[in-house]
């Protein structure tokens, strides 16, 4: 049987570095939550999904959104059949196990509505029907924060839905020298069917099950309170961010083959789980701070039991 180390180590024989970008996408697997990555372009966010995909061997559906995107067009239509005078359902990319967002903030605000229903729900309304996605189902969606022009800024309630979101830095010069060495000549063909659907769905099962101690589960509360009120932030992470850290914190201990879940767990992936919920007071800008260094500062500031 297959384990979630394997589609770890089927990333990395991939990409080159992002340790945390590819830990991420497995935990997002194993928790059964959807991963959004931030970064320049050209920094293997949409080839790391691919990567994934590949190595899972379930259902892949890639879409790259534009302004004229449609939600039509993510969710499927309803096409009318001449011959038999009925109409007929075309479900679209969105019933796949794993579905690529790609640049999801230049999509026009319907399309993400129709997008956030599938995120939340697991299933999506085509005409007078709603239909079940398949199991499992994750959004790997990919942002670059550096054009502004025909974006549209994701809204809170949407940012919300992803579990995590990984900011995908550049290489280090070592790492970048490796890139050109290994797709140099072309790229390399992604190690494929590591694991199947199943196997996901038994790993999503068993990491249900990581112990996680009353103390553990006091500590992820007290992150996300110590959210509101901090200083520069506007509003704090909602509830949904606490149960986000204990998903993780099981998943990241299932992924190192643990029964229970340890303060190192929940405090690692506070950053992913947070950075993305917490809305700014407009001084921000004026002070110069960085976002980073305030939600690390949070997360520092709140004692380990």
């Amino acid at each position: 049987m297959s384990r979630p180390r394997d589609v770890l180590d089927a990333l990395h024989a991939t990409i080159v570095g992002q340790n945390e970008v590819c830990e991420a996408l497995v935990l997002g697997l194993i928790a059964g939550g959807h991963v959004l990555l931030e970064g320049a372009p050209g920094v293997a966010k949409t080839l790391a999904c691919r990567a994934l995909a590949a190595a899972v061997g379930g259902a892949f559906r890639r879409v790259q959104f534009t302004p004229d995107l449609l939600p039509s067009d993510i969710v499927g239509t309803r096409v009318f059949d001449q011959k038999s005078g009925e109409f007929t359902t075309v479900l679209g990319p969105l019933f796949a196990n794993v579905v690529l967002a790609d640049e999801i903030n230049r999509a026009p605000a319907k399309v993400q509505s129709a997008l956030l229903e599938g995120m939340q729900e697991r299933r999506a309304t085509i005409g007078p029907r709603t239909y079940d996605l398949p199991a499992p189902f994750v959004v790997m969606a990919t942002m670059n924060p550096y054009d502004s022009d025909g974006t549209y800024p994701l809204p809170h309630a949407q940012l919300d839905r992803f579990l995590a979101k990984v900011v995908v830095t550049y290489p280090t010069r070592e790492e970048e020298r490796a890139i050109v060495d290994r797709f140099g000549a072309g790229e390399p063909p992604l190690p494929a069917n590591v694991a199947s659907v199943e196997d996901v769905l038994r790993w999503q099962d068993d990491a249900r099950r990581v112990y996680v101690d009353a103390a553990l589960r006091d500590y992820a509360v007290e992150l996300v309170r110590a959210t509101r009120g901090a200083e520069l932030v506007a509003h704090g992470a909602s509830p949904r961010a606490a149960l986000a850290l204990v998903q993780l914190g099981r998943a990241r201990a299932y992924l190192d083959e643990r029964a229970f879940a340890t303060p190192d767990d929940v405090r690692d992936v506070a950053p992913a789980v947070l950075r993305h919920r917490l809305s700014w007071d407009d001084r921000i800008a004026l002070d110069g701070a960085d976002p980073e260094a305030i939600v690390r500062g949070i997360v520092a500031s709140v004692p380990a039991p």
